[in-house]
């Protein structure tokens, strides 16, 4: 099949939706697949366009036997809600002639990645006048975060916005979302169920295995074996509230041998520096996204993985960080609402992560420093299996990107 790709984020990011398409369009051309991608330079999540890009260009390469088309846009230095604004509409009116560029190629199929939804009525237009078919795949629903953690104004405004997602929603040939309760969240906007599909991320369990070496980083950043090591891996961002990581940290300085790990970067990231800076923490560091080829050590080095949200936002963006913490069988601590994606699925798996409620940061330290005593030695080889047995039987690449053909062939 020929199957153009539309999205804002894509390869080489290392973390979030890019790293996703990256690997399924890899994917895809390496089992026969023609494949083109249009998207932005890589900026995510250090919201700073990649060396060798550029913010204000058009560019186009070959990476992993994919075609990629590369679009200017926007990158403020501050993400606020009028420049997140700003951001997304340069994305989707700089890639909008590249579109319809592809026209003679013909494409069988367009997916659409929301975010960001600006893009979205390009690609219905573009597939319907060239009689392809369209999906709509969604890894956040922006607007219903942006609205969930305070972003927006629930008026007129809203209510309009609310109505144009709905009407674009139900042109879509297929709308796809990577949990089920994000999949319900469609349901109710198209007002039925006959084009939804479940198309999760997946997970590489052949390389994100429990058995890393955390030697690497303990010499790297200087770590003593006998300290106890709680990570945070990923994007600090506005929606993730990791502030109460640090408070917690603050509760437990007295705890010995104990670090908190921060890595990666994003929005929020010089705030949670400058509010390390002012409560004095001895026992938190920050560190700068490592390569994904050291990602399984990295993992190793962890006592306990942490997954931070906000109220309100654990429907609308199920973290991917959760899916490398299950494979290798990392001890986990959520933040979520019971009655959510992430806390359904703690309450059908006993034992797979300790759900705690958000933006609390005393439970917080409490569960820690529960789960931390009841721990086993350091270097004793036991992970959790509940989450790496979730991880082999519903997480597998090759599983979940062989449905997604069948889905777009049938």
């Amino acid at each position: 099949m020929k199957i153009l790709l539309y999205g804002l984020n894509y390869a080489p990011e290392l973390t979030g939706i890019g790293k996703y398409s990256g690997e399924m369009c890899e994917w895809l051309a390496a089992n026969g697949h023609d494949i083109r991608v249009v998207c932005a330079p890589p900026y995510y999540p250090e919201w700073r366009i990649g060396s060798g890009y550029g913010s204000w260009q058009y560019r186009t390469e070959i990476i992993g036997g994919v075609r990629v088309y590369r679009c200017p846009l926007f990158v403020p230095k501050q993400p606020v809600t009028l420049t997140r604004l700003l951001h997304l509409v340069s994305f989707a009116c700089s890639s909008f002639p590249l579109i319809f560029r592809q026209w003679a190629w013909k494409p069988d199929a367009v997916i659409c990645i929301e975010p960001t939804f600006f893009c979205v009525p390009g690609a219905l237009l573009f597939s319907k006048l060239r009689g392809s078919r369209s999906m709509l795949h969604i890894q956040d629903f922006e607007l219903d975060a942006m609205l969930g953690l305070g972003m927006g104004k629930a008026g007129w405004t809203a209510r309009l916005a609310k109505t144009i997602e709905r009407w674009c929603m139900r042109r879509f040939d297929i709308v796809s979302s990577i949990s089920y309760s994000m999949l319900h969240n469609a349901e109710q906007k198209i007002d039925g169920n006959e084009k939804l599909f479940y198309f999760p991320n997946w997970v590489d369990t052949d390389f994100l295995t429990p058995s890393g070496n955390p030697s690497l980083f303990r010499l790297r950043w200087n770590i003593l074996n006998t300290t106890r090591v709680v990570l945070y891996s990923g994007n600090m961002g506005k929606k993730q509230g990791l502030e109460i990581v640090l408070r917690a940290a603050k509760e437990l300085e007295s705890q010995p041998n104990l670090l908190f790990v921060m890595v990666g970067a994003g929005a929020a990231q010089s705030e949670l520096m400058q509010l390390a800076d002012q409560l004095q923490l001895s026992n938190l560091k920050f560190f700068p996204l490592q390569s994904y080829q050291e990602l399984p050590d990295l993992m190793a080095l962890a006592d306990i993985h942490l997954v931070v949200q906000k109220k309100g936002a654990a429907d609308a963006v199920l973290p991917s960080k959760l899916t490398a913490i299950l494979a290798v069988g990392g001890n986990c601590v959520l933040t979520a609402e019971a009655n959510t994606e992430l806390g359904l699925l703690c309450e059908k798996y006993p034992g797979i992560a300790k759900r705690i409620e958000p933006e609390n940061a005393e439970v917080l330290a409490e569960s820690l420093s529960s789960m931390l005593s009841s721990l086993p030695p350091i270097k004793s080889g036991i992970y959790n299996k509940v989450a790496r047995q979730f991880a082999l039987d519903n997480l597998r690449k090759d599983r979940i990107l062989s449905r997604l053909v069948e889905k777009l062939a049938d």
